[in-house]
């Protein structure tokens, strides 16, 4: 037993996965193409990925709503694990990197399930609140630019079903959270929002020290 979480050096690192990573070929696959990327450090961790679609099969969400795909790994993860019928909503904007995403969607036979939209996600969650999708997704993971954060929050909770989770991707932002006075906009979001969510009576919450920071919330 231990009062408090553990810190992992490389070695204790490297058993975590090798005793608990269940990572799919095409998946691993995926994320070695998207490590020779410039990007690459947008990549999530893929024991957090496979925490994700653990969180997707708990809660049974049907209807996901992704902030911010990349190569599309978090969305792969995701839409495997809410199996045929559900379906998931990625925003991102244009680039290279969304042929990446599309091409392993196509050869895990998951697609179908999958819709990209490109354009500036303020605009694609405003857009869906006016097409009447208030309070409609189980499930929204938010993984984009972090000076929005605080404004995805409000976005999200509108979007997201009573008892519906939102997660916050880069939470603990590198140790950066800790400054006290920073001098970039995302730091400064990212810590509004931590704080934000610490007395917000509209979730309940949780920020584990997975992958980045990984905050979840329950809305109520």
């Amino acid at each position: 037993m231990t009062g408090r979480t553990l810190s992992l050096d490389d070695d204790l690192y490297r058993y975590l996965l090798d005793v608990s990573l269940r990572e799919t070929p095409l998946l691993t696959r995926l994320r070695a193409e998207t490590q020779a990327m410039p990007m690459a450090r947008w990549q999530i961790a893929p024991e957090q990925g496979q925490f994700m679609g653990l969180l997707v099969r708990l809660t049974g969400a049907r209807r996901i709503l992704e902030v911010g795909t990349f190569t599309g790994y978090s969305a792969l993860v995701m839409a495997e694990a809410m199996g045929e019928g559900g379906s998931l909503l990625c925003c991102d904007l244009p680039g290279d990197y969304n042929a990446v995403a599309r091409r392993y969607w196509r050869e895990a036979g998951v697609e179908e399930r999958i819709e990209l939209r490109l354009a500036p996600a303020l605009d694609t969650l405003a857009a869906l609140l006016g097409e009447g999708q208030g309070e409609r997704f189980d499930l929204i993971f938010i993984d984009a630019d972090k000076a929005n954060y605080p404004r995805y929050l409000e976005l999200a909770l509108a979007l997201t079903r009573p008892g519906g989770l939102v997660l916050f991707d880069n939470t603990l932002w590198s140790g950066r959270v800790l400054e006290a006075e920073p001098a970039d906009d995302d730091t400064r979001a990212i810590q509004r929002l931590n704080r934000q969510l610490k007395d917000d009576p509209r979730v309940e919450l949780s920020l584990l020290p997975l992958g980045d920071g990984l905050t979840l919330c329950r809305k109520r």
